[in-house]
């Protein structure tokens, strides 16, 4: 192997300039989104089966889905849904061959941030 001086060379000198871009921040929020409703499905399942259960079991379960807790992890929920339904419909216009131009899939990015905090709000105030 050749005799190389690594000690005066950074190892990775693309960490110390990156800038996170919106659509790689977009598409790492999406399989968080994506895993968070996971939880709010099995909190879901939860309550279903303390309901089959019985009486206590479904007080228990349904003291912790009513609390304070649980209403904002299901506010989030909601925005994980919204979110979550927005970046897929994003990914189909991608893979149609729309909106691939950095400015453009930046525009889409904005749109789906935006859109899903709106649906969200929407969603609260209807429900």
């Amino acid at each position: 192997m050749a005799d190389v001086n690594r000690g005066n060379r950074p190892l990775s000198p693309h960490l110390q300039i990156y800038r996170p871009q919106l659509t790689s921040i977009t598409s790492i929020l999406t399989r968080i989104t994506g895993n968070a409703l996971i939880v709010g499905g099995l909190l879901i399942t939860w309550w279903f089966v303390a309901a089959a259960a019985g009486p206590d079991a479904f007080a228990t379960a349904n003291g912790v889905l009513t609390s304070w807790f649980g209403k904002l992890v299901f506010l989030g929920s909601i925005w994980a849904l919204w979110y979550h339904t927005l970046a897929g419909i994003r990914h189909l216009i991608w893979d149609a061959g729309y909106f691939l131009e950095v400015d453009k899939a930046e525009q889409l990015g904005w749109a789906i941030v935006i859109g899903s905090v709106i649906l969200t709000l929407f969603t609260i105030v209807v429900l």
